[in-house]
């Protein structure tokens, strides 16, 4: 993280503004929305400052910048055309432990001023890290959409009860179990469509005489997808974020863990080969005793849980506990990782049926319907295949594929990280030999792989290291 966020309390402290432009305007006017007492330094002044001087909101010194203008100052902004005017500023507030944002220049200064969205409490900062201010701007538009006005009504509503839910309810949890049981409820919802006056009068109520919402325990069965955080469903996301404790495996990328509620538990129970952080049935204990803490627990797996995730011996579980639990479906490391790589699954000129198909071998042998598997004008996938290479490659041949049969092997597909590498059934051992894969890597077997070349639309911008196994 290049930038620490913070939010700044400017009221009544004195901050300086150097230039008379519209740049400096912007920076003013956000500054004065902030309560601060701003003095701007510029020999000459656009209309728009001209107009707020004379109104009597801005102190204007005409003249240019001198050294002893940052003295005493809480905060101090650069907005000049000149670079060493700039500069000189940007050293003089630095060597005082001022803080400093020199405009389009944020190497210069000391902080940067992002992109807000204001729905008054609330406020939401969008950054770039200076890379691209226009892009910082594109967001906080996108941003705007999906989030109402209203939110600031709902924010100021709840803000004056506050202290009396602090009193009601002992522990921190079960404060913050009430304000997402209003929050996210009718109370808010009765405000969301104007009724201020009703929903002020609901949570009245809920604070002065209802009982505690009972928080019962529960299990959220979640795909995570194949790794590309933007696949996530928009209900696995929202569960996510509501989770007390994420409970996750090796094939959950790193960015899809970033979405979960900062302060939720994150429990890991990888399985690597021949290595297992816990047991299945240990994984299906600690869900049960968690939900019955009175927990929400997101179980997060790599692509879908019903597909070679062991999801349905977890929730079988779940059922004779009592557990309540919900199932909520992610992409498929097949279609994920297919689609990125460029290659259909079916295609009505090569393949007309598509098989999953797991590779993971147990004391060195693969229980397959290989008679099955070796057909000409079907598609193949293996999860979880890489170290079965060897055995998959000779007994495909030996029922029938050629040995030119083209196979993609597909690491880490749909994150930035993608490798795909094409080869076919009589090579496929050397070719993952010289490469290098490892997990998580997907294999995919058949002529609909031809399609690559022509298909290939995804563009990765780095092929650093796996973070799971397929």
């Amino acid at each position: 993280m290049k930038f620490f966020p913070v939010f700044l309390d400017l009221r009544g402290r004195d901050c300086l503004v150097v230039g008379g432009g519209p740049v400096a305007a912007r920076k003013a006017a956000m500054l004065l929305e902030a309560g601060a007492r701003v003095t701007l330094v510029a020999p000459a002044l656009s209309p728009a400052l001209e107009r707020r001087v004379v109104a009597g909101e801005l102190h204007h010194e005409a003249r240019a910048f001198a050294a002893a203008d940052v003295e005493g100052k809480a905060l101090v902004i650069a907005g000049t055309d000149d670079d060493a005017v700039n500069r000189q500023i940007a050293e003089l507030a630095r060597a005082r432990n001022i803080p400093v944002n020199v405009v389009d220049q944020p190497e210069l200064g000391s902080f940067i001023v992002p992109s807000v969205i204001n729905r008054e409490p609330i406020q939401v900062a969008v950054s770039t890290g200076g890379a691209s201010p226009v892009l910082a701007r594109l967001l906080r538009a996108r941003l705007e959409t999906y989030i109402p006005s209203a939110y600031g009504r709902l924010a100021r509503m709840v803000d004056g009860f506050r202290a009396r839910v602090q009193e009601r309810f002992a522990t921190t949890e079960e404060r913050r179990h009430f304000w997402e049981h209003v929050l996210e409820g009718p109370i808010a919802e009765l405000l969301f469509a104007g009724r201020d006056a009703d929903a002020e009068k609901a949570l009245e109520q809920a604070v002065a005489g209802a009982e505690l919402p009972r928080f019962h325990g529960e299990v959220y069965l979640v795909g995570a997808g194949p790794g590309d955080p933007d696949l996530l469903t928009f209900r696995a996301l929202r569960l996510l974020q509501q989770a007390d404790v994420i409970v996750y495996d090796r094939l959950v990328a790193p960015p899809i863990l970033d979405l979960a509620r900062r302060d939720a538990e994150r429990i890991y129970v990888g399985k690597e080969r021949d290595k297992h952080t816990l047991t299945q049935e240990g994984i299906n204990q600690l869900l049960v005793r968690l939900a019955k803490e009175g927990k929400r627990v997101v179980r997060l797996k790599g692509g879908d849980p019903f597909i070679f995730g062991r999801g349905g011996e977890e929730i079988e579980e779940l059922m004779e506990e009592g557990i309540p639990f919900q199932v909520v479906p992610g992409i498929t490391a097949a279609s994920g990782c297919s689609s990125y790589a460029g290659i259909p699954l079916t295609h009505r000129d090569y393949a007309q049926s598509c098989v999953f198909v797991t590779g993971n071998l147990k004391d060195g042998s693969v229980n397959l319907n290989w008679k099955a598997l070796a057909h000409p004008h079907q598609t193949v996938v293996f999860y979880m295949g890489l170290h079965g290479v060897p055995i998959l490659s000779k007994e495909l041949i030996a029922h029938g594929l050629p040995a030119e049969t083209p196979v993609a092997l597909v690491q880490q597909g749909t994150t930035q990280h993608q490798r795909v590498i094409i080869s076919t059934l009589g090579s496929l051992p050397e070719d993952v030999q010289k490469s290098e894969l490892k997990p998580p890597t997907l294999i995919i077997v058949g002529e609909v792989v031809r399609l690559h070349d022509k298909l290939d639309w995804f563009r990765p911008t780095d092929s650093g290291a796996a973070w799971g196994e397929r």
